[in-house]
């Protein structure tokens, strides 16, 4: 099984991501976003990431235009998948939103595309009855910044055709991505299951009162020899994130974690900050942080 046409459903943070990775490596990239407004925004994200494409891997500058000039964008579904042989879908994490895509996509995708969720909180078991053909239904997990950060978590399910497994493991490899295959469902993949309780438990020191974010950090930094402290992680991940699991962990009932999700609130989303951290020159990379 070989890849050559991909269509990447979604052009946020890891989607434009997605999506210029697999255009530096040589395929034809289809990007799909819901309006204009939402294409131009990921057109400015993928310009971004050509100076770092040329700073983190040595690309020349004519590698990374010629990798944007192999994609396209398209606000019609029908037509971003029309010869599609690899979907891979990075729209909102929102149940709803994942479902009615997968309705309409099943619809309008060419019987022998498979389709891939980049989802970091759902299961392929709570996407597969919308999809149309759950032999061709997987997901396949990115990590952020994902030219150096390069692994891709393949997950299967139960209804996954080992062909389909085996070429999307892959269609990784062919991407420069490490891939780790996951034979059964697990939320959270390997990544996730190691992270999020990790990037908890430093929350809950700050949010407790415990010790500021800045000592958590270098408790990490100097006992481990880790290049970055959980609080660092957090500022890549981005605020949003940590703060809509938080707010679903506590609308399900978790009380430690709607103090935490009222901190993030309080703290960075009311006040328009974005970061733990003062960027470009983070205080955590001073000779003296460790000290």
């Amino acid at each position: 099984m070989s890849f050559k046409n991909i269509t990447v459903a979604g052009i946020g943070v890891l989607g434009s991501q997605i999506a210029f990775q697999t255009a530096f490596k040589g395929f034809n990239v289809s990007v799909y976003d819901i309006n204009d407004e939402a294409i131009e925004k990921g057109k400015e994200r993928i310009q971004e990431l050509k100076p770092r494409y040329q700073k983190d891997l040595g690309a020349s500058p004519e590698e990374v235009d010629e990798a944007y000039n192999r994609l396209e964008f398209h606000t019609d579904l029908k037509d971003a998948v029309s010869d599609a042989d690899l979907v891979i879908e990075a729209v909102p994490e929102v149940l709803d939103i994942k479902k009615d895509f997968y309705t309409t996509l099943a619809k309008v995708a060419p019987e022998k595309t498979i389709f891939a969720s980049n989802s970091s909180t759902m299961i392929p078991s709570q996407l597969v009855a919308f999809t149309g053909r759950p032999e061709k239904y997987l997901h396949l997990h990115f990590a952020n910044e994902i030219w150096t950060n390069n692994i891709a978590e393949v997950m299967k399910h139960k209804g996954t055709a080992e062909e389909v497994f085996q070429g999307v493991i892959q269609f990784a490899e062919e991407i420069g991505m490490v891939p780790i295959p996951i034979h059964k469902e697990q939320p959270g993949y390997v990544l996730n299951s190691l992270l999020v309780p990790f990037l908890e438990a430093a929350e809950n020191l700050v949010v407790n009162g415990i010790a500021d974010f800045e000592m958590v950090d270098k408790t990490w930094m100097i006992s481990t020899g880790a290049p970055k402290g959980p609080f660092a992680i957090l500022d890549v991940i981005g605020i949003n994130t940590p703060y809509n699991l938080s707010r679903a962990k506590a609308e399900a009932g978790n009380e430690n974690a709607a103090k935490v999700a009222e901190f993030f609130k309080k703290e960075f989303i009311d006040k328009g900050r974005k970061t733990f951290y003062d960027y470009p020159n983070p205080k955590y990379l001073d000779e003296d942080f460790l000290k």
